[in-house]
Formats: C-alpha cells, sequence, structure tokens
C-alpha cells in the first residue's frame, strides 16, 4: 500500500526477517527511543536494545513503511488485535505517518488494543487524540 497520493513511502509486511532489515529496523528503534523516551537513561535504552530482536521475532505481524527505495523510516507490531509496538523515525514525526500505519493495523489487522509506554507522555497521547481511535483499549507499561 502507498501512503498519500504524492508520498512514495509504502506500507508492506514483511515476510522475511532478515538480518539486514532487522538491523535497519532496530536503528529506527533507537533514533526514535532517543527523541522520544527522554524519561531513560543511556544504560536503560542499551539494556532494553538488547531486547528489541526478539521482539521483531516473537510479532505475529511485523509492518514496514518504507520510502521508494527500499529503506524502512518506521515499523509496527501486531500479535492478535493488539499493536504491540510503532515506531518512527524522528524527522518522519508529524507528518501523519504514525496515523496512517495505525489506521493501516485497524482496517488490515482487526488492531484494537495498543500497548503503551505510561511513562511516554507523547505516545499515550496520539492514541487519545484523534476521536476515531477512542474504540483502542490502550494497555500501559512500565518503562522495564
Amino acid at each position: 500500500m502507498f501512503l498519500g497520493k504524492e508520498s512514495a513511502m509504502k506500507i508492506r509486511e514483511v515476510q522475511d526477517r532478515t538480518a539486514p532489515l532487522m538491523t535497519a529496523l532496530l536503528a529506527v528503534w533507537e533514533k526514535s527511543v532517543r527523541a522520544t523516551h527522554t524519561f531513560l537513561s543511556e544504560e536503560e535504552i542499551e539494556h532494553i536494545k538488547t531486547y528489541v530482536p526478539t521482539a521483531f521475532h516473537s510479532v505475529q505481524h511485523l509492518l514496514t513503511a518504507e520510502t521508494a527505495s527500499g529503506e524502512p523510516v518506521a515499523f509496527m507490531g501486531i500479535t492478535g488485535d493488539r499493536l504491540e509496538m510503532l515506531f518512527l523515525l524522528p524527522e518522519e514525526r508529524g507528518k501523519g505517518l504514525g496515523r496512517q500505519l495505525l489506521e493501516y493495523g485497524i482496517r488490515n489487522y482487526g488492531v484494537g488494543e495498543v500497548t503503551v509506554n505510561e511513562q511516554n507522555s507523547q505516545a499515550v497521547g496520539f492514541y487519545q487524540h484523534p476521536v476515531s481511535y477512542t474504540h483502542l483499549r490502550a494497555h500501559e507499561t512500565a518503562a522495564n
């Protein structure tokens, strides 16, 4: 699926979770976390980072938003009807990409619940803001 009329971004479900792709997604995760999870220390980020590759492999559906050249700029992981993860490169925030990914998950995967870190007020606000998402049930998690 292509995002927007002028956008060269496309959403695709990852069929083969290759090491190079997982490395690229880990970089997206880290840049996103450093920009939004200001409540985490450097040590905490590095510790959590060791578990992220396992999370990539544990979600039922792993989807990426990619540029025309295939470079991932965002990803989301879905298991059952729960959005387990949604991360965007900092420079992609505020452009509607997160909303488009979430809506894609709702439409195509039946997302009805989200897992959100209660300390990440930006994320909590993102999921609470749009009226169309009020049916989503948030499951808040602690930082660790």
